[in-house]
């Protein structure tokens, strides 16, 4: 009985061992890129979600780049992936989308975002919900709605120049959502008896945590804050349905148009994951580049000095020094977007950009297995000294005469290929209009500290507190 036992836990050691080595020694046909796999199931999760204190690389990725080089592989909740900081390879994965790779990201976000959401669907149906968003987000929708994103914003520097401190981050997240939840669905937080932003906030205090679903954990907090969310547009939805408007206002009334057709694609499961991503995408990611425009204009004269001298120019330059701001002023803008691509390419909005292979590739000598995530890292490619000179300085003048439409090689700050943020004009709207009516008529005093806490996730800039002040001179 004691030799079979031994056997027995003999055959099960050489099992565990076999398993070990296959895990930590993936097949493929031929080289796979260099890196570790870590432990079985567990991988290198742990320290991919260890957070990051500064506008660095992450430690995660900027120590395999220095051990590994610029591709490497990794494991993470329990999935190999191939971590891509070689902007040729990024180009590559981009412009191959849908051909080579497609859309994917890790189950722990897929159960966050929404089964159904924007990012995990393919082809024709996400090709009809861009175009779907792009007639909320246009430029032609965008021209329209320029007087109103000037008003929000003149209207809450007003209110903020009366409290004593203002935390930037919060007070800019609330601003946009206001203004983002009236456009999606009419919402108004003064006026609803529902507290929608709340239901946000615990959803994006647990978004980048380690995915245990166990009451207590930020990530179980995080799943809460999404169900309630979810629930609170059903019941609008539902609301809106049951009560039809005779003109649609709003992006609740096209969705109702859209399936109310006959020969319908899109479903009411869609519709709301699709309403969950861009209220949350559209405050969250722009409140962080605003907070960190104002943070660097504040610590950098210069580059403050200039961009007030434009806008300023600019209402020197009308007929009626109190009308709102033109499309044709925006445009006009030039040092402001290259002080909007200093502050993004910084920020890394996009931090990490996940697609899955659909077939072998071949690249640079190294073979990716098909069915293996890759994750392009924009932070090391705009963070490359070989490309950015000083990359950690904030410098908006390395921006002077470049033009930027869409992703490149070495920027890739909203996205890239087809799959491009629909939002990126928006977000360019939102905060040169912000920084208009912030720096013609008000200046600001750092009062507290603003430390920078950043995973390959997500960022988030905490307790950049602020006290704002009208100027007492006028423009002449």
């Amino acid at each position: 009985m004691i030799s079979v036992g031994m056997s027995i836990g003999a055959f099960l050691i050489l099992i565990i061992i076999h398993w070990v080595y296959n895990w930590r020694n993936p097949r493929c046909n031929g080289k796979l890129p260099p890196g570790s796999m870590g432990w079985p199931l567990l991988g290198e999760t742990i320290q991919f979600f260890t957070p990051n204190t500064t506008l660095d690389i992450a430690p995660f990725v900027k120590e395999r780049m220095k051990r590994y080089g610029p591709i490497f592989r990794t494991s993470v909740v329990g999935r190999p992936v191939i971590v891509s900081t070689d902007p040729d390879l990024n180009y590559f994965i981009f412009q191959q989308e849908g051909q080579s790779f497609q859309s994917w990201y890790p189950d722990t976000f897929t159960e966050i975002f929404g089964r159904q959401n924007v990012g995990s669907l393919h082809g024709f149906m996400y090709k009809y919900l861009k175009n779907m968003v792009l007639n909320l987000f246009g430029s032609e929708s965008l021209k329209k709605m320029l007087p109103e994103v000037e008003e929000v914003a003149k209207n809450k520097l007003k209110r903020w120049s009366g409290q004593t401190s203002v935390e930037m981050k919060e007070a800019t997240a609330n601003m946009i959502f206001d203004l983002t939840a009236k456009k999606l669905i009419s919402y108004d937080s003064e006026t609803s008896s529902e507290n929608l932003r709340e239901s946000f906030v615990a959803f994006i205090q647990g978004l980048i945590s380690f995915p245990i679903d166990i009451p207590g954990t930020a990530y179980h907090k995080c799943l809460q804050g999404r169900k309630k969310a979810m629930k609170m547009l059903k019941t609008m939805l539902e609301e809106r349905r049951a009560k039809p408007r005779k003109e649609g206002t709003d992006f609740f009334d096209y969705v109702l148009e859209e399936l109310q057709k006959n020969d319908i694609i899109l479903t009411e499961a869609i519709a709301l994951d699709l309403m969950f991503v861009l209220l949350f995408a559209s405050f969250e990611t722009t409140s962080l580049a605003i907070t960190l425009a104002t943070k660097f204009l504040h610590d950098h004269p210069l580059a403050l000095k200039e961009l007030t001298e434009e806008h300023e120019a600019i209402i020197r330059s009308r007929e009626n020094p109190a009308s709102g701001l033109t499309w044709k002023e925006y445009k006009s803008m030039k040092f402001t977007f290259q002080v909007i691509n200093e502050t993004v390419r910084l920020a890394n909005i996009v931090p990490a950009i996940f697609r899955k292979t659909l077939t072998d590739i071949n690249f640079k000598g190294y073979t990716i297995p098909a069915g293996w995530a890759v994750m392009v890292c924009p932070p090391a490619v705009h963070l490359n000294p070989a490309k950015y000179q000083d990359p950690l300085d904030f410098n908006p003048w390395r921006w002077e005469g470049v033009e930027i439409n869409g992703a490149t090689r070495n920027f890739m700050a909203f996205g890239g290929g087809m799959r491009f943020c629909v939002g990126t004009d928006f977000t360019k709207v939102q905060m040169a209009v912000f920084l208009h009516s912030l720096v013609t008529k008000y200046r600001w005093q750092t009062i507290g500290g603003g430390n920078t806490v950043r995973t390959p996730g997500l960022q988030f800039p905490n307790g950049y507190h602020v006290r704002i002040s009208e100027k007492d001179e006028k423009i002449l």
